[in-house]
């Protein structure tokens, strides 16, 4: 029960494609988010699975039933919106009843529900309050809990985070992971925030101009992204990226570009093309070291962010036009700043792609 199967899904608008051959298994009680940048297509889908847009291909499967083209209401779904959707001039009880009541439930079964949802929310004292006497996670609290009382095999969240403050979204994501956790259902959940992605998702799906370009574990996709676009969006700071080329030396290969020449990895000669083949280099911010070696990145500090326990130092290499770089060291560095600093990089923590496709390189 609860298992979700998007099965070569397509949507268009006019002569607009926004979601294109779009395949996607979700196992019963799995937690899958669809992340990407706005107008990449994850709403458009969330949307279809839950019967508000029209399914131009494809179908959808839910427990192993079709139910691309029936009603909402027959879908056995619930939905959380980002505006909560709740009705005003209903209490949060009626609120969170509201779907069972249409259903013709006794009264009985829908205060039992009710109560053990509200329990569940910690919001049994909210339950004869009105919306507008609500604050932003309350409210949130009960849109959820009227997805709860429903008892479905899928959940649906929609950007459920994005209206609340920073310190509350921490706190609602954790809330939403004991939840999950407790309920066990099957969920799908549509965020442009990879820190919402990252902390909450079993696998994570990177949607691009209606595309899914990877399918992974949080590690997964952090680790060993499949392309450049996955590359740049997912960390923070974003990952640096070199242009270069393979050169092979006398003291093995070494990738070569304006400014820089790094040892390549051990398995890089035996995918590459050798040095005709244009390369992208990859380097995460956090794997970069202030180094005394001087064969290690010359980069001039241009400005220096302060974090704490750590700081971001942005600059750029030392070269006419040098690009820029990031790298996370530890405690206040402002003493670094306008200086030229050195910074080593483990070679085997390196991402290698190709500049013409776009692809990871892969050992």
């Amino acid at each position: 029960m609860g298992h979700l199967h998007l099965n070569n899904l397509v949507k268009r608008f006019g002569d607009v494609t926004v979601v294109q051959q779009l395949d996607l298994q979700v196992a019963s009680g799995e937690f899958v988010v669809l992340l990407g940048e706005s107008g990449c297509g994850k709403s458009t889908t969330l949307r279809m699975v839950a019967g508000l847009e029209e399914v131009t291909e494809g179908r959808i499967l839910i427990g192993g039933r079709d139910v691309t083209h029936e009603h909402p209401m027959a879908r056995d779904i619930a939905m959380v919106f980002q505006n909560y959707a709740l009705y005003p001039h209903m209490n949060v009880a009626q609120n969170m009843s509201f779907a069972l009541r249409l259903a013709g439930r006794t009264t009985d079964e829908i205060n039992t529900k009710v109560a053990a949802a509200a329990k569940v929310l910690n919001i049994e004292h909210l339950l004869q309050r009105k919306p507008k006497e609500l604050s932003g996670g309350q409210r949130q609290r009960v849109a959820i809990g009227r997805a709860i009382v429903r008892e479905p095999q899928v959940f649906l969240f929609d950007e459920p985070l994005s209206n609340l403050d920073a310190k509350l979204r921490g706190h609602m994501r954790a809330e939403l992971a004991l939840l999950h956790e407790r309920l066990g259902k099957t969920t799908l959940y549509v965020t442009h925030d990879q820190i919402e992605a990252m902390t909450l998702a079993n696998r994570i799906v990177i949607f691009d101009k209606g595309r899914i370009q990877q399918v992974g574990t949080p590690g997964e996709v952090f680790n060993h992204p499949a392309n450049l676009f996955v590359a740049a969006f997912i960390g923070m700071p974003t990952m640096n990226l070199f242009k270069a080329r393979l050169s092979m030396e006398a003291d093995g290969p070494v990738l070569r570009g304006s400014g820089f020449a790094l040892p390549a990895p051990a398995w890089l000669p035996g995918v590459s093309k050798g040095p005709e083949q244009a390369l992208v280099v990859g380097i995460r911010p956090q794997a970069l070291k202030l180094s005394d070696d001087a064969a290690a990145l010359p980069v001039r500090v241009d400005v220096v962010e302060y974090l704490g326990t750590e700081s971001q130092i942005v600059g750029h290499l030392q070269v006419p036009d040098g690009q820029r770089v990031s790298a996370i060291v530890p405690g206040d560095a402002k003493a670094l700043l306008h200086q030229v600093v050195r910074l080593a990089v483990d070679v085997q923590t390196l991402h290698v792609f190709d500049a013409d496709s776009g692809l990871a390189l892969k050992p």
